[in-house]
């Protein structure tokens, strides 16, 4: 047993005696970073240290400063080895030569030669920012320790809740309370590993609910020259999605998934089927998917794969509308079908009303009047009516008009053999008249505007009407042609102008209608109006397949994400005659006739 202290010697002794090494005092006793503290605590219990180092060595010391260093560095590591194998009469005089030294027992472990860079006593490693943790100030230090013991605390809960899970067999077996806290607890150890290690734990981590699940990295393929900057959350989300498809789960939060990665990545083409799979195999409300499915429609107006799956979803819920008299439910005898009918325009009225020539839009609402029989609601007349009134340049709703019309089971024929561009004997003669009179009166509000010429074209061929009845109507935008006088107002009215003079035979006309376009009214389309110069040495039945401009409306879309439904609208000339398509807006800018240079643009 170590003698009793007697207690330092008193100042005046140690003054006395100069030689004990406790009289020196530390370099900072206010340390205000953790490296000086360290500092100061090795100092205070390696009083010696500084001076053997000043004094090269054990050697240089005092006789006494030797004993009383040699004593403490036996003591302390005797304290190690847990023994003190001394006699008891060698142990009393050690330890009262160590009391009357006044040097605490315990210190930091002297060191031989500072070991880490600047000369710190210890290298307490860098936050996540990079900043060394030795220049924190001892507050900040403290604070930090807390967040540590913190994060310890909160994994040995989670621990717990592991165990407790597999105890009582799974996660439906516990208590809402004890989820909800694991997940409080889990958001809280995110948040904590974020701000001491910059650890990004992600959100389906956090989560108790996807314990079960492994997550399927995506893996780049060998060689491969740059891989995809895919966010953190992102590519979290896409390794739960690939595990959960390749279980071919259908649950309800797969389909919050699929909400997740679809608004971080709305053009997500398997998300959007896979989580069709999901609403198909959970019988979902189709209301309920319509109104989420609205809110990402409006956020992301060019998607088509929106579209699509609402195509899908009326597909696979229509069956579900009650049958009226053993027929198909349709808008002009089932109430319900109509109530979601004209819920389905009024959106589309929101879609058009952000763009009102959204090429997806447009298919999906002629769609929607084939699928559920909307021909006959005046509603949907009067709407596009209303959009050619503000835009009377507007193609899609002039291409919607001809479909509307002219498709229409009611006065259109079914035989598909008949081509929408060829006469159909069903369509009515007050029909035909009624839209030739339509166009018209559009067609002399903008005389350059090609929509209605081309509509006007397709109207004529779909009722069996001569071209050269319009003679009389374009002469008004023609004026001396060929004379040194000669004014036009409308390109497309000279247009057709040659092609009704062919068909009347009247072949020294025609080509000299044709030639004036290609010399000066529209001399973007000089080599069509020169083939169709070309074709009036043929016969005269060959002249109008040579210079007719034939219309072409819309085609119905059977499959709104068919890329080559798609590209057939873009991949047009902008002046070749052919008719407003929904979404091709090429020919609503019409060129002013005359115009010297290609892009020209009308009224």
């Amino acid at each position: 047993m170590p003698s009793k202290s007697k207690g330092a010697p008193k100042a005046k002794e140690q003054a006395n005696t100069g030689s004990n090494p406790s009289s020196a005092n530390p370099s900072n006793i206010n340390p205000k970073t953790i490296n000086e503290r360290s500092a100061y605590r090795y100092e205070v219990g390696n009083p010696l240290a500084s001076k053997k180092s000043e004094v090269g060595g054990v050697q240089g010391l005092s006789p006494t400063e030797r004993a009383t260093w040699t004593n403490l560095t036996y003591v302390r590591k005797a304290q190690d080895q847990k023994r003190l194998p001394l006699p008891n009469k060698a142990n009393k005089d050690l330890w009262k030569s160590i009391n009357e030294s006044g040097v605490p027992l315990r210190g930091l472990d002297e060191l031989e030669g500072l070991k880490f860079p600047g000369n710190k006593i210890y290298d307490w490693g860098r936050d996540r920012a990079g900043r060394d943790i030795g220049e924190y100030t001892p507050e900040q230090f403290k604070k930090r320790r807390g967040k540590r013991l913190r994060v310890t605390q909160l994994e040995v809960l989670g621990r717990q809740f592991q165990a407790l899970r597999r105890k009582v067999g799974g996660l439906a077996t516990l208590e809402d309370e004890e989820i909800d806290k694991e997940r409080i607890r889990r958001e809280e150890l995110a948040k904590l590993r974020m701000e001491l290690y910059g650890e990004k734990t992600g959100t389906y981590a956090q989560d108790p609910e996807w314990d079960d699940i492994e997550p399927v990295a995506q893996v780049e393929g060998e060689g491969a020259l740059a891989s995809i900057a895919y966010s953190d959350d992102y590519a979290e989300a896409m390794s739960y999605l690939r595990a959960v498809m390749a279980k071919k789960e259908h649950s309800p939060r797969c389909l919050r998934l699929t909400e997740n990665i679809i608004l971080m990545n709305p053009a997500h083409y398997t998300v959007w089927l896979y989580r069709f799979s999901i609403i198909s195999s959970l019988n979902i409300s189709i209301k309920n998917e319509i109104e989420w499915l609205n809110k990402v429609s409006l956020a992301h107006l060019k998607n088509y794969q929106i579209w699509h799956h609402r195509q899908l979803l009326l597909d696979h819920f229509y069956p579900l509308f009650d049958p009226v008299d053993g027929q198909p439910a349709t808008a002009d005898n089932s109430e319900e079908v109509k109530e979601f009918a004209l819920s389905e325009m009024g959106f589309l009225k929101k879609m058009l009303d952000e763009d009102a020539k959204n090429y997806h839009v447009w298919s999906y609402r002629q769609y929607l009047v084939r699928k559920l029989g909307l021909w006959n609601l005046s509603e949907e007349i009067g709407y596009v009516e209303t959009l050619i009134l503000e835009d009377v340049r507007n193609n899609s709703a002039w291409s919607h008009r001809f479909f509307i019309v002219f498709s229409n089971p009611a006065h259109a024929s079914s035989n598909p053999e008949i081509p929408a561009t060829k006469f159909d004997p069903k369509v009515p003669a007050d029909v035909t008249e009624r839209e030739v009179g339509y166009a018209k009166r559009k067609i002399e509000e903008a005389p350059q505007n090609q929509s209605p010429w081309n509509y006007l074209k397709g109207v004529l061929a779909r009722g069996g009407k001569k071209v050269e009845e319009m003679e009389e109507f374009c002469l008004q935008f023609v004026n001396k042609l060929g004379e040194a006088e000669e004014e036009v107002t409308s390109s497309h009215a000279l247009d057709m102008l040659a092609e009704a003079w062919a068909e009347k035979g009247e072949k020294e006309k025609a080509d000299l209608a044709l030639r004036r376009l290609a010399e000066k009214w529209d001399r973007i389309r000089e080599g069509k109006e020169k083939g169709g110069h070309a074709a009036l040495i043929a016969p005269a039945h060959s002249y109008s397949s040579a210079t007719s401009r034939s219309f072409h409306p819309p085609r119905p879309q059977k499959n709104l994400h068919s890329f080559g439904a798609r590209r057939e609208g873009r991949n047009r000339s902008k002046t070749d005659g052919y008719p407003p398509r929904a979404g091709d807006e090429s020919a609503s800018k019409a060129r002013k006739p005359g115009a010297e240079h290609e892009g020209a643009q009308g009224e």
